[in-house]
């Protein structure tokens, strides 16, 4: 437009100019050819500028094909050419599970930190859990990869939950202990028949669970976390037994340690039995209500005390 209005104010000058005076046929010549170079100009430029933005539109245009393409050839490659990452199905299911859940687990997020520490040093490995709860899903994403096995006393709690979660791996348990037993069956742990190191199944001590499935003896624990059976009234179970047998496999490993964690020590009973039965010696720490013992194998070490000294 710039030249254009150039162009028309040198004609309007020409012919004021011609009003006045007469024009020199050269001169016409010239101001012929300099009109048609700068037409030529104009329509070169708005040729180019139009152009430009055509295959600056076609460019992008492609651009989304191009990827989408490459996006393709890297999804149908992947298996053959490179490790893909996607994330386990698994893990998903939990994420959306915890995202979209309104139940807490019954532990606090400082108590599940000090376990999910412990397991992701040692996952993939073995890891077996008293009880079965809105957190199992979580334990066994947690061990992604490894083997996770829940013991629980509630039959009809088993079903409502395999319905939910059929891939998780749970056992139903008897327990015939009473947690007002729970003094008495103190004093019997104290025994040389409870101190033996064994396979519980095979054990002469009363406080010693010989019911469970046979996997559970012959696995060798990674880790062991006792949050069940219930205990918070006289007529329940009591996690007695379950406390004095976690100690007892953990002793009995061939070789290495066993992190043993016991949930709710603000209970007397699982005060008294973890400090009894896995040792205030062998305690790492105590997050809120959970104790993390770490218990070594005592199969290679014939006199090694109970618990240390």
């Amino acid at each position: 437009m710039l030249i254009k209005n150039t162009h028309t104010k040198k004609t309007n000058i020409t012919c004021s100019q011609n009003m006045r005076t007469k024009t020199h046929p050269i001169l016409n010549v010239k101001l012929l050819i300099l009109g048609v170079f700068l037409a030529f100009v104009v329509i070169f430029v708005l040729r180019s500028s139009f152009d430009s933005s055509r295959a600056s539109s076609d460019e992008k245009s492609t651009i989304p094909v191009k990827e989408a393409e490459d996006d393709h050839e890297k999804s149908t490659s992947c298996d053959s050419t490179m490790t893909c990452n996607k994330i386990p199905t698994s893990l998903a299911k939990a994420l959306i599970h915890y995202t979209t859940s309104t139940i807490t687990p019954q532990q606090t997020l400082k108590e599940i930190s000090v376990t999910s520490k412990v397991l992701d040093k040692k996952s993939p490995c073995n890891f077996l859990v008293f009880g079965l709860g809105h957190d199992s899903l979580m334990w066994t994403s947690l061990n992604h990869g490894g083997r996770t096995i829940f013991l629980e006393e509630d039959e009809s709690w088993i079903k409502q939950i395999q319905r939910r979660f059929p891939a998780l791996e749970s056992y139903h348990v008897t327990y015939d202990s009473k947690v007002n037993e729970a003094n008495d069956l103190l004093g019997v742990g104290k025994g040389p028949e409870c101190s033996a190191v064994g396979d519980p199944r095979y054990s002469m001590c009363q406080l010693a669970l010989k019911g469970l499935p046979s996997e559970v003896y012959e696995i060798k624990w990674d880790l062991i976390m006792v949050d069940a059976p219930t205990g918070y009234h006289d007529g329940a179970p009591g996690r007695m037994s379950a406390i004095y047998t976690a100690g007892m496999m953990a002793r009995n490993k061939v070789e290495g340690e066993t992190d043993v964690f016991v949930h709710d020590v603000n209970r007397d009973v699982e005060d008294k039995f973890s400090k009894a039965f896995l040792c205030e010696g062998y305690m790492k720490k105590q997050v809120g209500r959970l104790r993390h013992f770490n218990i070594p194998s005592h199969r290679d070490a014939s006199d090694r005390p109970f618990c240390p000294e």
